[in-house]
């Protein structure tokens, strides 16, 4: 019995679609079923060949790749991975086609293609292979239940409660493949008196700063991208930096960020393992923990090692992954407080520092 995962690229570039196919059939777990040069042959080989996730170019003559995508997930939606430009305006296209539906984002380079691609080709098997397990919303979820994201509602006594907090409380989020989705639905919703929170996101190195500046344009909160030694602020969440690790470090009083280069961590860097292990060790019962969305273990072993530090931990449920693989890790040894549905996590966050402080 063949298991492997089925895969469409559509790519108007020969040198790419070439490129990919030698990529992807050299790993056991996948299999081109078919390759197209532009979106309407594609949308005929999705009809005969039925893959269980295609790689979409976003520049593309005649339909473009976001045109195609937002038909695709207006009409018959399925897992679909970006391949976008490292430039500005390919960092907002990446952006543009998640909020349409993509699963995920990977780089194409500009020139030297075939080179540029075999030099990210295990980063591009990793999330096309994640994307192949994802769900995806039908048609009537994506179009017309999901409203837009609300505030939570907090009185500006609770405000003035929670903003009153220890400085040592830290709040530590991870997440990969459907974790940009997800982080934009907490950060919409969450008040500006939070407490300092760190997140590490797997995601394409060069669109992590598009993605920081997403995040802060749609949140009242202020959203950076970590840097060394930088000391930790209420009202502020730090974005691991691409291709590193986020640490949290004690300075003083002051806690404060290490940004480092070291081996990655279960494939990663950044690592949710490295973060949440840092996090554990730091302030122990004062830190939060959040687990969401996301293919693999990473994350896990982090978030159970917080919990038997005192911190309080959360994993977000299967009903609303995108890919329920690193929470389904941290619940089944037992790492997760709560587990709790994407739409309350930001609801559950506020509340629990409510309760914090009151005592």
């Amino acid at each position: 019995m063949n298991d492997r995962r089925r895969v469409l690229i559509i790519d108007d570039s020969a040198v790419a679609r070439q490129a990919l196919t030698n990529i992807f059939s050299q790993n056991e777990d996948l299999e081109v079923v078919g390759t197209a040069p532009d979106a309407m042959i594609g949308l005929r080989k999705i009809e005969s060949l039925q893959p269980d996730v295609i790689t979409l170019d976003v520049e593309m003559p005649g339909m473009d790749g976001l045109t195609f995508l937002e038909k695709l997930m207006k009409s018959n939606p399925m897992p679909v991975v970006m391949v976008s430009a490292h430039t500005e305006s390919g960092s907002a296209s990446a952006l543009r086609s998640l909020e349409l539906g993509a699963v995920d984002v990977v780089e194409k380079p500009r020139v030297g293609v075939r080179d540029g691609l075999n030099q990210l080709a295990d980063l591009i098997v990793e999330k096309v292979k994640a994307a192949s397990y994802a769900k995806v919303d039908t048609p009537a979820i994506r179009f017309f239940q999901k409203g837009p994201v609300k505030a939570v509602p907090i009185s500006q006594v609770e405000r003035t409660k929670i903003s009153e907090l220890s400085d040592q409380h830290v709040i530590a989020i991870g997440a990969s493949t459907g974790g940009p989705q997800a982080l934009s639905n907490i950060f919409k919703a969450l008040p500006q008196e939070m407490p300092p929170i760190l997140v590490v996101q797997h995601i394409t190195p060069s669109f992590t700063e598009s993605f920081c500046n997403s995040l802060d344009l749609d949140s009242q909160l202020t959203v950076k991208i970590g840097t060394e030694g930088a000391r930790l602020q209420r009202s502020h969440a730090y974005l691991a930096p691409g291709d590193q690790h986020m640490l949290l470090r004690r300075s003083g009083g002051n806690l404060t960020l290490k940004i480092s280069n070291h081996d990655r961590v279960n494939r990663h860097r950044p690592s949710v393992d490295e973060l949440f292990t840092s996090v554990a060790e730091t302030v122990g019962q004062c830190a939060t923990g959040v687990l969401l969305t996301g293919m693999g273990v990473d994350g896990a072993a982090g978030l159970a090692k917080m919990r038997e530090n005192g911190a309080w931990t959360l994993a977000q449920d299967e009903s609303s992954s995108v890919v329920f693989g690193m929470p389904r890790a941290a619940i089944e040894r037992g790492a997760a407080d709560q587990v709790v549905n994407l739409d309350n996590i930001a609801s559950s966050l506020v509340g629990h520092f409510i309760v914090q402080s009151n005592k």
